[in-house]
């Protein structure tokens, strides 16, 4: 039988410009939720203070429950295509340029330089000069001190391109997939449908209500399951160099598989509106519910094996399931259209991502001490965080050589 990842696609005469507008939609997410960052979660982050309001907590738990997911979704539908177009090894060395070199030269400047940053304001360690600090800190090839606050070491990680990481192992995967399903219709040539277009409609309709809420309550038992392990924000270094959220990686999963699965069958445009809009009624529902509670400790737990660990992972599931799909079918009903600006900003979405993790934390830096209340330093530094990312990332692309890698 032929593999879901060697299902020829629906013909699709038009760019999809509803998806370059909610990946758009996505990333200034992510300037927001870094910007909150440091007013509102207890988690690590590059800037600490004293300005804290629980509504960013909350924004931030709910962001993180579906904004990633989405954004690996539209990411992996994109995915076949390519590949179909310029063959696996051509795809690869396309990830490979378009991925691995920004994943490396960030990883090497950006993060190494906020670390630095952090090493000088938060630790009470004699000044050493960012040289030093990248070999003996960063890099860890100096003596681990005794009273090391962590949160790691040696300092080496991603950052925020952990997103970029994952997508290049997400790709190499998918074209590992398609060359063994390959190999498995040429030593079994009799298990090869000799006409795709016969398919059973069983395989190619849109999954309905019933099957999602299973599939659904299938992820969240496998969340659940992943997280007595590792809590949320537990990260790890899969295979040495991967770094992952063990907590998350399920989500991600499935939605790079979904991603990949609609492209094949065509389940955008198959996606039925009251279907969507159901599935956005469920998320925006569980969103006010969680902002009403304020994300109550005796009913959510980040991990562990406990009810309330539970109800979170079951919470968090239905959340991301809800809002990805009623975005999808709100941005292909409603936000579909073009022009020069949001063509413009579409092509720049990726640099966005990549460069603008400096921007806000120097904003958070530079408004410490603004005496503004809390909400009002959230909204400048991602007011500003937003702006500025998006006029430097469009600048950035203009010039020579970059366009083809960013």
């Amino acid at each position: 039988m032929t593999s879901i990842i060697d299902q020829p696609p629906a013909p699709r005469s038009q760019h999809l410009y509803y998806l370059d507008n909610l990946r758009v939609a996505m990333v200034l997410l992510v300037v927001i939720h870094h910007a909150a960052q440091a007013y509102g979660p207890a988690d690590w982050w590059y800037v600490t203070g004293d300005q804290h309001a629980p509504v960013l907590a909350t924004l931030s738990a709910v962001g993180g429950a579906f904004r990633m997911s989405l954004l690996f979704f539209v990411a992996a539908f994109l995915v076949p295509r390519a590949a179909d177009h310029k063959g696996s090894w051509g795809f690869v060395r396309g990830r490979l340029t378009r991925l691995g070199i920004p994943f490396l030269v960030g990883s090497a400047t950006i993060i190494p330089v906020l670390m630095y940053v952090y090493y000088r304001e938060y630790r009470s360690y004699p000044p050493i000069s960012f040289p030093r600090y990248y070999l003996d800190v960063f890099l860890g090839f100096g003596a681990r001190p005794g009273d090391w606050t962590g949160p790691i070491w040696p300092d080496l990680q991603f950052g925020h391109l952990w997103f970029i990481q994952h997508l290049l192992a997400f790709s190499a995967l998918y074209v590992l997939f398609h060359w063994l399903g390959g190999l498995l219709r040429r030593v079994r040539p009799t298990m090869t449908l000799a006409r795709p277009a016969t398919m059973p409609v069983r395989l190619t309709r849109m999954t309905g209500n019933r099957s999602l809420v299973i599939v659904t309550l299938t992820l969240a038992a496998v969340v659940f399951l992943v997280r007595i392990w590792y809590p949320l924000d537990q990260w790890v270094p899969l295979f040495g160099f991967i770094q992952a959220e063990p907590a998350r990686l399920p989500q991600y999963t499935a939605f790079f598989t979904a991603g990949v699965i609609a492209y094949r069958r065509d389940w955008l445009a198959r996606l039925p509106r009251s279907t969507g809009y159901t599935w956005l009624a469920i998320g925006a529902a569980l969103t006010a519910v969680l902002f009403w509670t304020g994300s109550d400790t005796r009913f959510f737990a980040p991990g562990g094996a406990s009810w309330a660990s539970a109800c979170w992972a079951l919470t968090e599931t239905f959340l991301c399931v809800g809002l990805s799909l009623g975005l999808l079918a709100l941005f292909r009903d409603a936000f579909a259209g073009h022009n020069r600006l949001t063509r413009v900003v579409a092509a720049s979405s990726y640099p966005i991502y990549i460069i603008h993790l400096p921007i806000v934390v120097a904003l958070q830096f530079a408004f410490a001490h603004a005496g503004l209340p809390t909400l009002a330093t959230f909204v400048a530094v991602a007011t500003f965080g937003m702006a500025i990312s998006v006029v430097t990332a469009v600048t950035i692309r203009r010039l020579p050589g970059l366009r083809t890698i960013l």
